[in-house]
C-alpha cells in the first residue's frame, strides 16, 4: 500500500523510512536490499509472467482465466461469480476504436506555433516529428543537420514533438525546447538535447538555459508551470492525424518518409520536388517473411568460437534486460554442451528505455578492442544492476586493460556509431527486442529454456 500509494517518489531512502513508519526491523530489511536477497525471486516472478502470455501490466489470472488491464470492478466481478458457480466466464468484447484513415496522397501539415528553420519561400519544406529521448530521432536530427548544409535556403524545417510514453524524460525536454524556443533559442537547445539525449534532467536543462544565456528564472518558471505541456500534447495528437506512428517521422512537402533513413533517401525525395517531379516515398527494405532464414554479415562483432562450426548463433542483446542475462547464461551452458560445433556472435540491441545499456555495449566493444570483450561481457551480465562508468573502469583495470585507452574509448563515444548501426540491423532482420537469437539464420525469440535451443541445434547439426 505505501509502494503504491507514492509511486512517484520510490527510492531507497523511502523505502527505508516506510520501513520504520511499519514497525519493520530496519537493520534487517536494509540488510535484505543492499544484498540482492529477493533479486532471483523476482526474475523467477518476470520469468513465469512471459511462459503465461502476461506481457503488459496489470495483468490477473483468476482461476487461471486472464483478465488484462486495468478493468472495471463489474468485469472482476463477473469473472470470480462465474468460478464460484462453476462456469466459464465469457471473455470481455472489445469495442473496435475507429482508426483514422491514413492518408492517401500528400499530406497537409499546419506549421502554426512550431519552431522553423529557413525561409517560408524555400520550395521543399520538411516537417520532422520527433522525441529528445529517442536515439534513432539522434540520428535522423543528424540527417537534417546534413540537409540543412547542403540546401541551405532552399529548404525549410519545421519541428513537431512527439515525444514516446516509454521515454521518461521526452515530454519536459519537449516542453523545456519550448521554453528555450520562447526566447529564440529552440535550435540551439534542441542540439543539446539530442547531444546528451542520455542525461536528460531537469538540472541539466536549467544548465544548458544559463550556458545559452536564456533568462534562466523565465525558462524555470515555463517548465516549473507546465506552460508548454498542452502544445506538446496538441503536437503528438496531430502526428497520430497523419500517421506519424513513430520517430522520427518526416514529411517532405507532405511525403512521409519513416524512420532514420540514411541521408541518399532524403536527397532522392528533395531533389525530385525541387526539380518539380512527383516526390515518391522510397519502400522500406522488406523484413524477412516469418520462418525465412536470415543472412546476418558477422562484420566487426565478437565472436565465440570456430568458422568451421557448424552451427552460428548471432545474438541481439541487451546487457541491461534480466531476459538476456538469463539467455547469456543458456548460451554459456550451450558452448560447454556443443564446444567447437557452435559459434556464437554477438550484437548490440541496447533497448531506449534502459538507461545504461548503451553505454555498456559501448563499453563491452572497448574491452573487445584490447581482447577482453567477452570477459567484460560477464562482468555486465553479473552486474546487470549496477552499471556505471564508475564500474566499467573498475571491471577494465580488474580485467588488466589499458585503462586509459579504454577511458579515451568511452569519453570519445567511439564506438556510438558501431552500437547503433547494431540496433538499425537488428531492427532490419525483425529482432525488435531483446534478447533475440538466430540459429543458422532462424529466428528464436526470448530467454528460451536450454532444451529448445537444443533442439533446434541439433536439428542443424543432423544436416
Amino acid at each position: 500500500d505505501k509502494l503504491f500509494a507514492n509511486y512517484r517518489n520510490l527510492s531507497k531512502a523511502n523505502f527505508l523510512k516506510w520501513a520504520k513508519e511499519l514497525g519493520l526491523n530496519v537493520a534487517k530489511f536494509k540488510a535484505d536490499l543492499d544484498s540482492g536477497k529477493y533479486k532471483a525471486y523476482v526474475d523467477a516472478d518476470l520469468a513465469s509472467a512471459r511462459t503465461a502470455g502476461a506481457n503488459g501490466t496489470p495483468t490477473f489470472l483468476i482461476n487461471g482465466q486472464k483478465v488484462v488491464g486495468a478493468q472495471p470492478f463489474a468485469r472482476f466481478k463477473q469473472v470470480i461469480d462465474a468460478a464460484l458457480s462453476g462456469k466459464k466466464a465469457p471473455a470481455p468484447t472489445r469495442a473496435r476504436r475507429p482508426r483514422p484513415k491514413a492518408p492517401t496522397g500528400p499530406v497537409k501539415i499546419i506549421v502554426g506555433a512550431a519552431p522553423t528553420w529557413g525561409p517560408k519561400t524555400a520550395k521543399v519544406t520538411l516537417v520532422e516529428f520527433s522525441d529528445f529521448q529517442c536515439p534513432f530521432c539522434t540520428r535522423g536530427a543528424k540527417t537534417v543537420s546534413q540537409l540543412k548544409k547542403m540546401y541551405g535556403n532552399k529548404l525549410r524545417v519545421v519541428f513537431k514533438h512527439q515525444p514516446l510514453s516509454f521515454h521518461k524524460q521526452a515530454h519536459i525536454a519537449a516542453q523545456a525546447s519550448m521554453a528555450a524556443h520562447e526566447q529564440g533559442k529552440f535550435w540551439q537547445f534542441h542540439d543539446k538535447l539530442f547531444a546528451n539525449n542520455r542525461n536528460l534532467s531537469k538540472a541539466n536543462f536549467l544548465k544548458w538555459a544559463k550556458e545559452l544565456g536564456l533568462d534562466v528564472a523565465k525558462f524555470k518558471a515555463a517548465l516549473d508551470s507546465g506552460k508548454y505541456k498542452t502544445y506538446v500534447d496538441k503536437d503528438k495528437a496531430f502526428a497520430s492525424s497523419v500517421g506519424a506512428n513513430g520517430t522520427p517521422t518526416f514529411f517532405i512537402n507532405g511525403q512521409k518518409l519513416v524512420g532514420a533513413q540514411p541521408l541518399p533517401r532524403f536527397k532522392a525525395m528533395i531533389d525530385a520536388a525541387l526539380s518539380g517531379k512527383k516526390v515518391a516515398a522510397p519502400t522500406a527494405p522488406r523484413r524477412p517473411a516469418p520462418g525465412a532464414r536470415v543472412k546476418i554479415a558477422i562484420g566487426k562483432s565478437p565472436v565465440l568460437g570456430s568458422k568451421l562450426a557448424k552451427v552460428t548463433i548471432v545474438e541481439f542483446s541487451d546487457f541491461e534486460c534480466p531476459f538476456c542475462t538469463r539467455g547469456a547464461n543458456t548460451i554459456k551452458k550451450i558452448v560447454k554442451e556443443y564446444g567447437s560445433q557452435v559459434r556464437v556472435v554477438f550484437k548490440h540491441l541496447p533497448l531506449s528505455f534502459h538507461r545504461n545499456a548503451h553505454m555498456a555495449a559501448q563499453a563491452s566493444m572497448a574491452a573487445h578492442a584490447q581482447g577482453k570483450f567477452w570477459e567484460f561481457h560477464d562482468k555486465l551480465f553479473a552486474n546487470s544492476r549496477n552499471l556505471s562508468k564508475a564500474n566499467y573502469l573498475k571491471w577494465a583495470k580488474e580485467l588488466g586493460l589499458d585503462v586509459a585507452k579504454f577511458k579515451a574509448a568511452l569519453d570519445s563515444g567511439k564506438y556510438k556509431a558501431f552500437v547503433d548501426a547494431n540496433a538499425a540491423k537488428a531492427s532490419s532482420v525483425g529482432a525488435n527486442g531483446t534478447p533475440t537469437f538466430f540459429i543458422n539464420g532462424k529466428k528464436l525469440v526470448g530467454a528460451q529454456p536450454f532444451a529448445r535451443f537444443k533442439q533446434v541445434i541439433d536439428a542443424e547439426l543432423k544436416k
